[in-house]
């Protein structure tokens, strides 16, 4: 087992997420799922104000910062944690940014907004790339691949050297090969078991995969206990030394990381 991993809180401020989606809309509510993720351990906290379930409406620019910007500066009059925007639209990373977080986590791998390349290149932090096959509103309909992981990794070798011909360097990218993201659940576990092949971009890895409709459908549960299979699957992220788990409940994480570390 490697260094352990760095554990991403995940803070959705949506109506429809798939899991927890209008939980935290309330301002004590808000003001009670910061203090959580901050006293159970989170390592980052990723902040993100539109669904990219499977289906998914999207919603405006304004509409996404109204929903992000009061979080952000929120968590940032508590803490000096790293806050990552989870958006795919240049000018609620910006206003973002300015706002007191210090990331950009882009699921469309900076395709979808042309001048998001701007506005990495403006700040020194980090940004994590993910692939997707589709876009949220169909990327489930049929998702086919004659090779996941080689396509993937190709995905991840355009992707990085268009962004170092934009001037972003390479050591500051994170990839996420997709969790759930354009896959089906054979393609998932393939991804799972195959996490050591996505270190060839000499980049960070982060792997999503907190309550997703694959361990559901291995394990036939809903949503509100998927918990503890996610914290096994952080565990075996561990062990193949992921650098980031992006997940809702950081006490279990931290625990079942505890435990493989204890075990290895």
């Amino acid at each position: 087992m490697g260094k352990k991993p760095q554990i991403m809180g995940i803070l959705n401020l949506t109506p429809d997420s798939f899991s927890d989606g209008g939980c935290w809309t309330s301002e004590a509510a808000l003001t009670a799922r910061i203090e959580q993720l901050l006293a159970e351990g989170a390592d980052i906290i990723d902040v993100g104000g539109e669904s990219s379930r499977p289906f998914a409406e999207p919603v405006s620019a304004e509409e996404e910062m109204a929903r992000v910007l009061p979080a952000i500066r929120k968590i940032r009059e508590r803490s000096a944690i790293p806050i990552s925007i989870d958006t795919t639209k240049a000018v609620v990373a910006r206003a973002a940014l300015a706002a007191g977080a210090t990331m950009v986590n882009d699921i469309s791998a900076l395709r979808h907004d042309p001048a998001m390349v701007e506005v990495v290149r403006s700040y020194a932090g980090p940004v994590i790339i993910m692939h997707m096959q589709g876009r949220p509103d169909d990327m489930q309909v049929s998702p086919r691949y004659q090779d996941v992981v080689t396509e993937i990794n190709a995905f991840f070798t355009e992707r990085i050297a268009w962004m170092e011909q934009q001037g972003i360097n390479r050591e500051r990218i994170i990839v996420d090969p997709g969790i759930g993201f354009g896959k089906t659940l054979e393609h998932n576990l393939t991804i799972l078991r195959n996490i050591s092949a996505f270190k060839q971009h000499d980049c960070p890895v982060l792997i999503g995969h907190s309550r997703k409709s694959f361990l559901g459908q291995l394990l036939d549960i809903p949503v509100s206990e998927r918990d503890c299979p996610t914290a096994v699957v952080s565990a075996f992220c561990a062990f193949q030394r992921v650098d980031i788990v992006r997940v809702h409940n950081v006490r279990s994480t931290i625990g079942a990381l505890a435990l493989a570390a204890a075990l290895a």
